[in-house]
């Protein structure tokens, strides 16, 4: 029995040294070009595009008449940050740099897209899916859930050991 718990306690140290950058790596490989893209679509130039605007205030910008100058103050500096945020948010998950902060920002980023997605652009049922179905495709139920899984495990458990946070901020 006592090899038995010494192979379960090394499980259980390894999984706070390997989850944390395969989870990165997953994310490298599976969510990071999504969402760098995603950002490129909402520049034009140095400014914000039209795209941008209409990706995040779908339904204002539709009353708008699709010219961002009718939107609120606010409204414009929710579009950049949200534009900045999928730039900067990304990239510090890749590196492993304020990892934690960055985990959060992505969840909360996905909870608000995912919120964007039903409420302002009218995702179907189809694309919102279900929990607990046979399929497990669905757009927003079920893939969404994923990522927010995927970016807990650096929340709760960190970077990893190849991370800068590992090599700036080493305990």
């Amino acid at each position: 029995m006592n090899t038995l718990y010494r192979t379960v306690d090394s499980l259980d140290r390894a999984a706070f040294t390997i989850l944390p950058t395969l989870a990165r790596v997953i994310f490298a490989g599976v969510l990071f070009f999504y969402f760098w893209n995603s950002a490129l679509t909402k520049l034009d130039g140095t400014s914000l595009s039209l795209g941008a605007y209409a990706q995040i205030f779908p339904r204002a910008m539709e009353a708008a008449g699709f010219d961002p100058s009718q939107l609120s103050p606010v409204q414009t500096a929710i579009v950049w940050a949200g534009t900045m945020a999928e730039f900067v948010l990304p990239v510090l998950l890749l590196i492993g740099l304020l990892t934690r902060l960055a985990a959060v920002g992505m969840i909360g980023f996905v909870l608000v897209q995912t919120a964007t997605d039903i409420l302002g652009h009218g995702a179907d049922s189809s694309t919102i899916g279900l929990w607990f179905d046979r399929l497990p495709d669905a757009a927003l139920a079920d893939q969404r859930a994923l990522w927010i899984a995927l970016f807990s495990i650096p929340l709760f458990l960190g970077a990893g050991p190849l991370s800068l946070d590992r090599l700036l901020f080493r305990r």
